[in-house]
């Protein structure tokens, strides 16, 4: 008679739920997983549990009463998403925004840019099992936040920007801030590289993981340092420039492979760009008026409108209909999180249940924005 304990095994496969409570999501994300041993066969992310309405919103609210909203969707990048949505409506009303008031939008911008990435490093290096790595971003990051604390009055969600400028000019000790922040974060390169981008034990975990092409990349409409990272120099400040981006040099760091180390370089070096534009924007910052004269009321000619900015994770659209009152018929806000996370569907199955959180983390998804 043949043991039993001889006899070959046959494959089995079983379901894991990783998250919506799971630290290295990031919020209430949940992976459903279908696994053979440590391998994934299968992915499904499952979204829709912190779903507020923002979108449904808009229809009863007047467009100046929107602007809280625009950045509880993306709250990481939650300027430039504010950024986006005065600037979608500017297009539709006709405002001339002062050229004061767009450098200033630009350089707060490009801060809370560098915000998120600064976000982004630490907690993606810390799912990890780095830690120190985190405290020197977050100590980096809270200078930031002091800088855009004292002209927006808020730390995280913002809403700065208003319709024909912002809502507050920037003085001198703004200025120097900025400044000395420049100076702080590129002396900090030669502790992250050292800290990260040598770090052995890092390169394994994010070379040749997770890897998303060129096609696969375009085929799920990813956009941001995912695409970029794929090779595809596509970003919103160059293909479709907005504000006074057109006036300012700076390149578009792009990757080979596209796997979760091209993507920690291209943030990395997309940061390094950043700070070169605030310096070119804090040079040639103009003297004047920070706000054009807006009516209370915005009253939108009827028609359908959309505008694109470049937020720290891809492309951010507004698709606004009036239909000529002070309340938008329709507003949908097209977000970079949607596309980039579907497409886990197609580069999880195959990998290691271990590498899903490098994955993950690579990508940078703040659920909030796609549940909004």
């Amino acid at each position: 008679m043949a043991n039993e304990f001889l006899e070959p095994i046959t494959e089995q496969t079983f379901y894991l739920n990783m998250g919506p409570q799971h630290p290295s999501t990031h919020g209430v994300l949940r992976l459903f997983l279908k696994l053979d041993g440590e391998y994934i066969v299968e992915a499904d992310p499952v979204i829709g549990y912190g779903h507020r309405g923002h979108e449904k919103m808009a229809e009863s609210h007047l467009y100046e009463q929107f602007l809280p909203n625009t950045s509880r969707m993306d709250y990481l990048a939650g300027l430039i998403f504010n950024h986006g949505y005065v600037a979608a409506v500017e297009k539709m009303v006709g405002i001339e925004v002062p050229p004061r008031a767009e450098y200033i939008r630009v350089i707060c911008a490009e801060l809370n840019r560098i915000s998120s990435h600064l976000l982004w490093f630490g907690t993606y290096v810390m799912d990890l099992g780095g830690f120190t790595p985190f405290l020197y971003s977050f100590d980096d990051r809270e200078n930031i936040l002091d800088i855009l604390d004292r002209v927006s009055g808020s730390r995280l969600t913002y809403s700065y920007c208003r319709f024909g400028g912002v809502s507050r000019d920037v003085d001198d000790e703004f200025i120097t801030a900025t400044h000395q922040f420049v100076e702080r974060l590129r002396s900090r390169w030669d502790d992250y590289h050292n800290l990260v981008t040598k770090n052995v034990i890092f390169i394994h975990r994010a070379k040749d993981v997770g890897v998303i092409n060129r096609e696969l990349a375009l085929r799920f409409g990813c956009t941001g340092p995912i695409l970029r990272a794929a090779g595809v120099p596509y970003d919103v400040r160059k293909a479709e420039p907005y504000s006074v981006y057109s006036e300012l040099d700076f390149e578009i760091p792009t990757g080979t492979k596209g796997d979760a180390l091209d993507r920690y370089l291209v943030r990395l070096q997309e940061m390094e760009q950043s700070l070169h534009i605030i310096e070119q924007a804090l040079e040639r910052l103009p003297d004047g008026a920070i706000k054009a004269a807006v009516p209370n009321k915005v009253r939108p000619p009827r028609g359908d409108y959309y505008f694109a900015v470049e937020s720290a994770r891809g492309a951010v659209g507004f698709y606004i209909v009036s239909d000529g009152t002070s309340y938008p018929y329709r507003l949908k806000a097209r977000v970079p999180s949607y596309g980039n996370l579907q497409v886990l569907t197609e580069v999880l199955p195959g990998t290691l249940v271990a590498d899903t959180i490098s994955i993950l983390g690579s990508i940078d998804i703040v659920v909030p924005e796609v549940d909004r």
